[in-house]
C-alpha cells in the first residue's frame, strides 16, 4: 500500500480468464473503493513482465494449452514469486491454482513445473469431469461463511503438509481427491477450483485479501444486499432436489 492506494494485478488475462474469472478483479476493486480506498489496477498480458510491487494478484482459469504457456512464462519471469516474498496476496482459480503448485500435467501429457507457491501437485483425473455447483465449509481459521461456486475441471490436486484446505465440500468434488478438500492456502497465497466468479459469490474472501493488504483486522461495513441475494440464490439452486 502507498498513498492509501491498493495495487491490484490481474495476471495474464489473455491466457487465463475463463468462466467470468475477470469478475474477481472487479469485485476486489469495488470492495476496496467502497471503503474509500483508491485502486490502481494493472492488467499484465503474457508478453509483459509481472510487476513485483502489487498488493493483490489475481489469476484465473484457462484451457490446457494456455495454462502450459502461462506456467512457462511465469516461471521464466519470476515476478510473482518475488512479489509473494515481499508479502503480496495471491488468489488463483482452477488452472491458475494448479500453476501455483509444484507441478501439473500439461496438454502434452507431460509433468510441468509450477511456481511452488503452494504445496500442492496436480494431475488429470481418469474419471468423469467435475462439473456443477459446490458448497463447502471454509477453513475455520479464516472465519468466513460457506463457500459457494461452480467447478468445471478434470484435475486432481493433492495437498502437501505445508498447505491447508481452503474448504471442505458438502456438495461437489473440490480437489477431486475424494478426501473432501477444496482448494488450498498458506499464508497469503490462495487457490480454488471455484468459478462463479467466486468472489462475486463470496465477497468476504475479497474483503479478507483487502484486510491482509492493509494489515488490519476489520473493515468498515458496506451494503452487501446484492451479494447476499446472489449467494442465497446460488445456494438455493444448488441444494434444490434435481
Amino acid at each position: 500500500m502507498s498513498d492509501n492506494q491498493l495495487r491490484v494485478v490481474w495476471v495474464y488475462p489473455d491466457l487465463l480468464s475463463t468462466y467470468g474469472d475477470q469478475g474477481n478483479v472487479l469485485v476486489v476493486e469495488r470492495r476496496a473503493q467502497q471503503r474509500g480506498l483508491g485502486v490502481q489496477r494493472v492488467d499484465v498480458r503474457s508478453d509483459e513482465p509481472v510487476p513485483t510491487s502489487g498488493d493483490i494478484y489475481l489469476i484465473g482459469g484457462g484451457e490446457d494449452r494456455p495454462q502450459r504457456l502461462a506456467a512457462e512464462r511465469l516461471v521464466r519471469d519470476g515476478g510473482l514469486q518475488r512479489a509473494v516474498s515481499n508479502g503480496a496476496i495471491v488468489f488463483s482459480v482452477c488452472a491458475g491454482y494448479q500453476i501455483l503448485g509444484h507441478e501439473f500435467v500439461n496438454d502434452q501429457g507431460q509433468r510441468q513445473a509450477g511456481l511452488g507457491l503452494l504445496d500442492v501437485t496436480s494431475e488429470r483425473g481418469a474419471g468423469e469431469r467435475c462439473v456443477g455447483d459446490v458448497l463447502a465449509d471454509m477453513d475455520e481459521t479464516l472465519r468466513l461463511p460457506q463457500l459457494t461456486g461452480f467447478e468445471n475441471h478434470q484435475g486432481i490436486t493433492r495437498l502437501g503438509p505445508a498447505a491447508r484446505p481452503l474448504a471442505r465440500v458438502r456438495l461437489g468434488q473440490g480437489n477431486g481427491t475424494g478426501d473432501g478438500t477444496e482448494g488450498a492456502w498458506n499464508g497469503t497465497v490462495f487457490g480454488t477450483y471455484m468459478h462463479g466468479p467466486v468472489l462475486a459469490r463470496n465477497p468476504l474472501i475479497a474483503d479478507l485479501m483487502v484486510k491482509l493488504a492493509l494489515d488490519v483486522n476489520a473493515l468498515p461495513p458496506v451494503d452487501d444486499r446484492w451479494y447476499e441475494a446472489l449467494r442465497a440464490e446460488r445456494i438455493a439452486a444448488a441444494t434444490q432436489p434435481a
